[in-house]
């Protein structure tokens, strides 16, 4: 591993002037799509496992939502076409001479999850899966396998992760106020608020503003006048999650798009654009940690349906920010951290081709003399990797108070 350790001489998001972080929510297309394909990849890992003891090769990392379409109303609508979700991607269907039951398991773990995290969604009846998965390729496989004679994980890729901390206020206050509008708790308060929550949050040297787009169910309401207090509801609450976080009032508006005049309003039947206003695709939302940071470094790669064993294209991404968030809470002197690392196929997982790790401390910090401390939780991070599959699920992740992540199960 060749390890570079620097100092950054670059702002970092507190003190520009402007910064902008977009976070897709739980029942955005796109977050369906990145959600599934986890899933599906979860449910391919603990069944090759529990039958036979290790995980099969997979990448499940392409899946595409076909929007359906459907005639909202007040006091409820209905869906006229089911939305299609296509699964595409590798995974080994047969071993020891036992077939795999591929389609099987991508139905069943799809529409498990759908009927767990969308409310007014009727998954069995208003989605239709299908499973568009072939044989994984021989060399591929051949790579995923010597681990068994050897212990090693072997890269199945070159690819490149990032990741950063501690996360900014924007940052916390959009996936913090995304977090709370999708709980359980608001739904059963408020089952108006569909799972599609999209946020946009600017900032202007201290003043916040965020942008909220919410599929409204229309079952739970009346008529327009009822839609119109859901409305200023969802934007009370938002602001209120907002100041508990950053403890100073933001500007927020909600469905900016509304022509209560005309009619024209985001009224839905099942609480996601999928139904009939907007497709998604795997990779087009959140990066691995849950938020679109284009003032940050990010990485093109698509997480989502990655093996969590081989696949670096989804473990140095998770394992960047794990690196630079151990960094940042061990090393108090340390104002923030990022950390690109890059695979080369073939090379033991734990063991990159690079690892650049960038420092922003003050000037008196003796930054050579604590390489031997940094070097010790980047590969305490590596190390870990060994055992994510087992604790990785969709890519949600929780921050704490200095950007700290870590993986949850919806």
């Amino acid at each position: 591993m060749e390890l570079v350790i620097r100092r950054t001489e670059g702002l970092d998001n507190g003190p520009q002037e402007v910064e902008v972080v977009e976070r897709k929510g739980l029942g955005h297309p796109d977050s369906l799509c990145d959600a599934l394909a986890d899933e599906f990849s979860q449910a391919l890992c603990q069944f090759t496992f529990d039958r036979f003891g290790l995980v099969l090769h997979h990448n499940v990392d392409k899946a595409l939502l076909w929007a359906g379409s459907s005639q909202p109303a007040f006091g409820g609508g209905e869906i006229l076409r089911p939305i299609e979700i296509f699964l595409a991607g590798r995974a080994t269907q047969e071993f020891r001479g036992e077939t795999i039951p591929v389609e099987e398991i991508a139905r069943e773990c799809c529409l498990n999850w759908l009927r767990g995290h969308l409310h007014a969604l009727n998954a069995d009846r208003d989605v239709c899966i299908r499973c568009l998965v072939r044989p994984a390729s021989a060399d591929l496989v051949d790579l995923y396998l010597r681990q068994q004679q050897t212990g090693i994980r072997l890269a199945n890729d070159t690819s490149i992760g990032v990741g950063y901390a501690p996360l900014s206020e924007l940052e916390r206050v959009v996936i913090g106020v995304e977090a709370e509008l999708n709980a359980p708790g608001i739904k059963h308060e408020f089952p108006e608020f569909g799972e599609d929550i999209k946020i946009m949050g600017i900032r202007r040297g201290d003043a916040v503003s965020l942008t909220l787009a919410c599929a409204f169910v229309d079952r739970y309401l009346s008529g327009l006048e009822d839609y119109l207090e859901g409305r200023r509801k969802l934007a009370a609450r938002a602001g209120k999650i907002a100041l508990g976080i950053l403890g100073r009032e933001v500007a927020v508006e909600v469905n900016t798009a509304d022509d209560p005049g005309s009619g024209r309003i985001y009224l839905t039947v099942t609480g996601t654009s999928a139904e009939a206003g907007d497709d998604g695709e795997v990779g087009r939302g959140n990066r691995a940690n849950g938020l679109i940071t284009p003032y940050r470094p990010m990485s093109m790669e698509a997480v989502a349906g990655k093996n969590p064993v081989t696949h670096v294209g989804k473990l140095y991404n998770f394992a960047a920010t794990r690196i630079c968030s151990a960094i940042v809470e061990a090393l108090p002197e340390v104002e923030s951290a990022r950390c690109l690392l890059v695979s080369q196929i073939g090379r033991p997982v734990r063991d990159p081709r690079l690892v650049d790790v960038e420092i922003r401390a003050p000037q008196t910090w003796p930054i050579g003399e604590m390489r031997p401390r940094i070097e010790d939780l980047v590969r305490d991070q590596l190390e870990r990797l060994d055992t994510f599959w087992r604790v990785s699920t969709p890519g949600h992740h929780e921050p704490d108070s200095r950007g700290s992540t870590r993986p949850w199960n919806p």
